[in-house]
């Protein structure tokens, strides 16, 4: 059976060493990216949906506003067709809501229509829509349903009466849901480059909005956020569509009419940018890993050689050579001493890029401030330590408008002045992390209630009244805590400062608040 040596063993070890140790850090830092931008997709898809879902229903609402009026006009110009067809082309051309109006006797006479190219004026209604909003006799938005030309639509109707209160018949618009209004505007076309696009179902869990034409129409089985959707819930979810497709989805009910309005991305879209860019840290890591073993495989070398000679000088034991191989074997201390401190050196330095990648890991690359693993090392450490610290919970306000008006690299730019007028207001001993987003956390060790009242007002009063970069007005809201109170955990103490912040939110932004513990809040107005 071969023998190892001692070379062979510091090459085994030291490579494995550094395989698994870089291997593990290449994967957590992985698997953290992954989570956050998946956690980031749902939110921001479920934020979307919720964003369309709402001004859907105010759009719905606008319309019966706009029937409303109108069919209060008709009772007085009844008799006059002239003016009725007047009433009727001027409520779509006054907007680009409706695709078509009619008015319909209580008998289903229709005696009024607009456009004139549909030819309904004398005929008898007979549609869906029709028997709907005669059944109702009250503001009525119809299910989706196949109009008389062939149209996917749905009719909004608001009743007619006179002075009397007797029913004279009803006010329908019809929208198409396949041809431009306002409605399509909205819902049928939200899609974007990045792979996010958005649909819209009915009661049913039929398409009746998608970036596909040729799926309108189409009854959805099986999908969980449809399911929600149907039953009024809102939120997001991960999910395999109908499709087979790995989807991050949100979604959201419009109250009015019971559709519902879905957005989502692919998970393979989101992480695909994630995937670049830890094969691009890979290409500069492993000829990094490759140097650094080499270094090894030379340093063993010279750590094995002399060890090798004491070793061979044994067999020479009871020879002549015996007084030159123990000469040898008392220069080994000093040799010895002095490879010691080689390997140690060399282990530092092996240290030393363990603990640049380790760094790596626990740093935000866009603003140098700890990230939220590093934030969680630093928290366990100082709880387990029972280390006092006041907590300071901040984000930009209103930050999602800079992005949309200004851009993302105006909005990087923004998170960098923040990250400046935190250093420069913090103290060396203090912790700054950067959460994700535009939400940062300042920790501040040994330090009472009210001098991190005052840090949080300088740094407030420092973005107010500090340009950034960019030239781009921006504040800050920020609610402050402290740890420890009685009973109270450092996870109690980041919720109490997520409220405390939330209260700064509520109340105006641009100001602090504090909160204790058993006691109410106090709040400094910026």
């Amino acid at each position: 059976m071969p023998r190892i040596d001692l070379r062979r063993l510091i090459l085994l070890l030291s490579l494995s060493a550094v395989t698994l140790t870089a291997g593990n850090l290449f994967f957590a830092s992985y698997q953290t990216q992954r989570n956050f931008l998946m956690a980031q997709t749902l939110e921001a898809n479920r934020i979307y949906a919720l964003k369309l879902a709402n001004t859907t229903n105010n759009f719905l609402k606008s319309a019966q506003q706009q029937l409303a009026f109108s069919a209060g006009l008709l009772p007085a110009i009844w008799n006059q067709p002239q003016q009725l067809w007047q009433e009727t082309h001027r409520l779509r051309r006054e907007t680009n809501s409706f695709n078509s109006l009619i008015i319909v006797r209580s008998d289903g006479k229709i005696i009024a229509s607009s456009p004139l190219s549909m030819n309904l004026t004398g005929a008898v209604a007979a549609s869906e829509g029709y028997r709907q909003a005669s059944s109702a006799r009250q503001p009525y938005i119809s299910s989706p349903y196949v109009g008389a030309k062939n149209h996917l639509m749905i009719q909004i109707s608001h009743p007619i009466f006179d002075a009397g209160g007797n029913y004279l018949g009803y006010l329908g618009a019809g929208i198409y849901l396949n041809e431009q209004n306002i409605l399509h505007s909205l819902l049928g076309e939200q899609y974007y480059r990045d792979g996010t696009y958005l649909y819209v179902v009915d009661t049913q869990g039929r398409l009746i909005y998608h970036q596909d034409p040729a799926r309108v129409g189409e009854t959805i089985r099986g999908n969980p956020a449809i399911d929600a959707v149907i039953a009024g819930q809102s939120g997001s979810l991960r999910l395999h569509n109908s499709r087979g497709v790995d989807m991050l989805t949100g979604y959201a009910p419009v109250p009015r009419i019971g559709w519902g309005v879905i957005s989502q991305r692919p998970t393979a879209i989101t992480l695909e940018g994630l995937q670049r860019l830890m094969l691009e840290v890979a290409g500069y890591a492993v000829p990094l890993l490759l140097l650094l073993l080499l270094g090894i495989w030379w340093v063993s070398t010279l750590i094995t050689k002399p060890l090798w000679q004491l070793a061979n000088s044994t067999q020479y034991w009871g020879s002549s050579s015996a007084a030159q191989s123990v000469s040898k074997v008392r220069a080994w201390y000093y040799e010895a001493a002095q490879l010691k401190n080689a390997m140690q050196k060399a282990l530092l330095s092996l240290h030393q890029q363990l603990g640049r990648l380790n760094q790596e890991s626990v740093t935000d690359p866009l603003t140098g401030l700890t990230n939220r693993r590093g934030l969680q090392l630093i928290l366990d450490d100082w709880e387990s330590r029972q280390q006092p610290f006041s907590l300071i919970a901040l984000d930009i306000d209103h930050f999602k408008q800079v992005n949309d008006s200004y851009g993302h690299n105006a909005g990087d730019l923004v998170l960098q002045h923040l990250a400046q007028q935190m250093r420069r207001h913090s103290r060396e001993s203090d912790v700054l992390c950067r959460q994700g987003g535009e939400e940062f956390l300042m920790l501040l060790p040994d330090t009472p209630p009210n001098q991190a009242i005052q840090v949080a007002e300088r740094l407030r009063a420092a973005m107010a009244y500090t340009e950034s970069p960019n030239g781009i007005p921006v504040t800050v809201s920020l609610g402050v805590v402290s740890w420890p109170q009685v009973g109270q955990t450092v996870a109690q103490a980041l919720r109490e400062a997520d409220q405390a912040l939330y209260q700064a939110k509520a109340g105006g932004r641009n100001r602090v608040v504090y909160t204790d513990q058993g006691m109410p809040p106090d709040d400094t107005n910026g």
